[in-house]
């Protein structure tokens, strides 16, 4: 299993995760589309966006292998903003390369993408002078 230098572990401040730390015994767990609701908890929406801002400064538009990328994290946004890059695509594979769909990414986290501000990573208020 691939492990990615220097990709951020969690959302800073909470408990999601973006990386597991080893390899699953049992095989890898198999990544799955899952529906995001309107009504999800604005933290959940968060996750999703730091998540992807997290995606798009590590590999950019090119491909990249799962590896140690959370499955679950993964499975939010599967089938829209991020892709399989090569066919046929195997959910339970460590090594399954993936890609971003920049047009749906953007479209989706527009915070992410936005030239002057980017996604900020701390809801510090600060002013730095």
């Amino acid at each position: 299993m691939l492990k990615h230098r220097g990709f951020p572990g969690r959302l800073p401040g909470t408990d999601f995760q973006f990386t597991i730390r080893r390899a699953n015994k049992q095989g890898p767990t198999k990544i799955i589309r899952r529906e995001r609701f309107k009504d999800r908890a604005p933290a959940d929406r968060r996750a999703d966006a730091g998540f992807m801002a997290a995606l798009w400064e590590h590999f950019g538009e090119e491909p990249f292998e799962r590896g140690n990328l959370d499955a679950g994290r993964l499975s939010w946004l599967i089938g829209r903003e991020v892709v399989a890059a090569e066919e046929p695509f195997d959910p339970a594979s460590y090594e399954q390369l993936l890609r971003i769909e920049p047009s749906r990414a953007k479209a989706s986290f527009p915070e992410v993408f936005d030239d002057d501000n980017g996604f900020v990573w701390d809801d510090d208020d600060e002013d730095e002078d």
